[in-house]
């Protein structure tokens, strides 16, 4: 059965263990043989955390025979992106210019996880920092999409979302400022959940731009995002029984369809007709604030990253792969007046965009406007970097800029995601949605 473990979602594992037919254990030790067993050990984890874990699986074991569970996921391991401080273990946040870095204490959202009894296999590989869409990082190592072995697997949570998709993780944990849940997650077959600024702690979490930075899960189904969700803020998950697309209304927001290539744009229309055959409605408009907002990404998230990093940056320039860098060092180029009156904006923006969509269940339009690129013609050619990258996170951007969640799901078509942006706290009612649509889109 250990290898069929591999594939099963977190939420099935967590009810095999509960019924006494999966050991925690037993469990823990698959995984770690699958990891030491796959050629893309070293690309996927930066590195493992085997004797905490060990122990944690050893005391989820004992709970299990005892019937003292402390919840669905007690005893599942999942994998943490490698900007997620772990007490006593390296925090490097896929930069050299952190290398070395050992915190003295667990995030609190793995706190939260590990208090919800839920195993830490490691820490996975990501983007520089966390600024880019694309999961391309020569400096560290850069995983591949599981399906295209020469593509990237899309950032920055690249390892969070490959160690799922290779079966060497329940789940994994990454983060969203611009898209890094939502793109990696959709180009390799997953589900991500992109939460509301401000809902899940961001303590011991390296930064990005902290205003826009969010915590979120690359799993296997919505009901894991749901389960996931409840454990990193200790709460309670979301209901999913009986969730259906009946009667539910949703805005097409045609903005992020505009540079949408013909593979997403084509497995987007077919879910939307089979979401339709599924009792939804739909309506499409292109939203004018939602373009103004996108011209004042550049002063908002730029400028936030690079006052956060630009000493370090600047200590060591050549620690950084040149594309990266100089995308931190776009923020040198606005003023704090130009950064102020750009959060002004985009604050009467969100209320505008609020009022515009209030009558819908959720928008929807494709997670990614392209499929992954060729990861070494990324290396060679720094112009196509810059703008197969900006075209990755074009609409996943839309959802941070709005300060909705935001949430992701498969279409079918390999590497092609549909997303859902949400109200502001609502990933419940999101999560609904989404379970819905994904009984739609099986």
């Amino acid at each position: 059965m250990s290898d069929e473990w591999l594939w099963m979602s977190a939420s099935d594992l967590g009810r095999g263990i509960g019924a006494g037919e999966i050991d925690p254990v037993e469990l823990l030790e698959a995984f770690l043989a699958a990891i030491r067993a796959h050629p893309l050990q070293e690309r996927i984890y930066a590195r493992l955390t085997e004797e905490r874990a060990r122990a944690e699986a050893e005391a989820a074991a004992k709970r299990a025979r005892a019937g003292h569970r402390l919840g669905l996921l007690d005893g599942v391991p999942i994998s943490w992106k490698d900007l997620y401080d772990t007490a006593g273990v390296a925090t490097e946040a896929g930069s050299r210019l952190l290398e070395g870095r050992v915190p003295e204490a667990d995030a609190e959202v793995l706190q939260n996880a590990t208090a919800a009894g839920l195993v830490c296999l490691g820490k996975t590989h990501m983007t520089e920092l966390a600024f880019s869409g694309l999961g391309l990082n020569p400096v560290t190592q850069s995983p591949p999409c599981v399906n295209d072995p020469e593509a990237v697997s899309g950032g920055s949570s690249s390892g969070a979302a490959t160690s799922v998709a290779f079966g060497l993780a329940a789940a994994g944990i990454g983060s969203d400022t611009g898209g890094s849940v939502r793109i990696p997650a959709a180009w390799n077959d997953l589900v991500g959940l992109k939460t509301t600024s401000g809902r899940l702690s961001l303590k011991g979490v390296v930064p990005l731009a902290a205003k826009f930075d969010t915590v979120g899960p690359l799993c296997r189904t919505v009901e894991d995002a749901a389960e996931l969700l409840a454990v990193l803020e200790g709460g309670r998950a979301a209901d999913l029984r009986g969730a259906s697309l009946t009667g539910m209304r949703f805005l097409i927001l045609e903005n992020g369809l505009v540079e949408a290539r013909e593979a997403p744009a084509a497995a987007f229309e077919s879910a939307v007709a089979r979401m339709g055959r599924a009792g939804a409605s739909f309506e499409r408009a292109h939203i004018a604030v939602v373009d103004e907002a996108m011209a004042l990404a550049g002063a908002l998230y730029t400028t936030e990253a690079y006052a956060t990093w630009a000493d370090a940056i600047e200590a060591a320039p050549e620690k950084m792969y040149a594309p990266i860098r100089r995308r931190f060092e776009t923020g040198r180029q606005y003023s704090g007046v130009e950064y102020v009156r750009a959060w002004q904006r985009l604050d009467a923006i969100r209320e505008e965009f609020a009022a515009l969509t209030a009558g819908y269940d959720a928008v929807v339009l494709p997670s990614s406007a392209i499929l992954p690129p060729n990861m070494q013609r990324l290396i060679d050619d720094s112009e196509y970097f810059v703008a197969e990258n900006l075209l990755a996170l074009n609409n996943t951007r839309m959802g941070n800029l709005m300060g909705g969640a935001g949430l992701t799901i498969p279409t079918g078509t390999p590497s092609a995601g549909l997303m859902f942006i949400g109200a502001p706290m609502g990933e419940e009612r999101l999560l609904r949605i989404g379970a819905a649509a994904e009984a739609a889109l099986a």
